[in-house]
């Protein structure tokens, strides 16, 4: 928050976070804007509790992630915002102070940038389309995304091994014939690209629920939706790409009705998706059957929420 120390900052701080809150219609983006889940972690509640059959606030209570007091509380709270915005002022004003830490996205080891083939190719995008008509809200602190900066981590060190080296090399060679192509096509030869890679569940390939992949490891051994994005977020960055043209981004699969992961470009010509599902890459404006949750790069994170929604489902969350 931004001059926390003046009094009139301190109030637009509140009744910015007032009005968030008071657009927030799910239990899930409740639960992350009051700092009790990371995005990360709701996505992977999501996709279990869809996989189980049960409600996401069952599921949050036997898998010992929320309590039953903290889910009715967000419920009730929610409720009284809707009905008594001097409820809001109260419960607002608690609920900011848990946002005042920041872990700055400069922390990130920028892997991507230490196998770059070439030198920035492209000049930073100008303008980035609201994804799929959400709002976003911006952040630069990534200190909850541990799945992702771990990855991070975890890439650097492979590049110290023999068979992390002998991967990016082979990367690097294929790569080489995409260089100074326009981005649309370089994103599409991308995509076709990593989308020839194997899809493997991360419980086959990990024993784990949700194990974010090292573009090494999901070369080596294949990989889900999030690794393919992530390969691609890779290939791309060593290509030239800047940044801020990136986003991998979790949203979820409305036809499914499970969450999924993508990397979006955002290109000259507007937003493409690259889609472990769709074979090529296509224009955002084409794809309507997804909706953002939260998008992420080195630079920040994006929390994307509905432009209208409807009364918070107090009975069935909480079930």
């Amino acid at each position: 928050m931004k001059n926390v120390n003046s009094h009139t900052g301190h109030r637009t701080g509140i009744f910015s976070t007032i009005k968030a809150r008071f657009k927030k219609n799910r239990l899930g983006e409740l639960l992350v804007l009051d700092g009790v889940l990371s995005p990360q972690q709701l996505h992977t509640a999501l996709r279990n509790s869809r996989e189980q059959g049960v409600q996401l606030g069952r599921f949050l209570v036997e898998d010992n992630l929320v309590s039953k007091n903290v889910i009715r509380r967000t419920l009730i709270e929610q409720f009284a915002l809707r009905c008594s915005m001097a409820a809001v002022a109260i419960v607002i004003s608690c609920a900011s102070m848990g946002f005042s830490k920041q872990a700055r996205a400069g922390q990130v080891l920028d892997v991507p940038g230490q196998i770059s083939l070439v030198q920035s190719s492209f000049e930073k995008a100008s303008y980035h389309p609201k994804l799929f008509g959400s709002k976003e809200k911006r952040s630069t602190s990534l200190k909850a995304f541990t799945k992702w900066t771990g990855m991070f981590e975890r890439f650097n060190a492979s590049l110290n091994s023999a068979s992390g080296q002998g991967e990016v090399a082979q990367l690097k060679r294929q790569l080489e014939t995409l260089k100074g192509l326009p981005l649309d096509q370089m994103a599409s030869s991308v995509n076709s690209m990593m989308n020839a890679k194997r899809y493997v569940t991360d419980n086959r390939n990990y024993g784990q629920n949700d194990y974010w992949a090292t573009p090494v490891e999901f070369l080596q051994r294949g990989g889900d939706c999030e690794d393919f994005a992530i390969a691609k977020y890779t290939a791309l960055r060593a290509l030239g790409v800047p940044e801020n043209r990136l986003r991998v981004a979790i949203v979820q699969d409305l036809q499914k009705n499970i969450p999924h992961a993508i990397l979006i470009v955002y290109t000259d010509k507007g937003p493409l998706i690259l889609d472990n599902q769709i074979k090529t890459a296509i224009n955002a404006t084409r794809v309507s059957h997804y909706k953002p949750i939260f998008s992420i790069n080195q630079d920040a994170w994006w929390l994307h929420t509905a432009p209208k929604g409807n009364v918070t489902r107090v009975a069935s969350a909480a079930r």
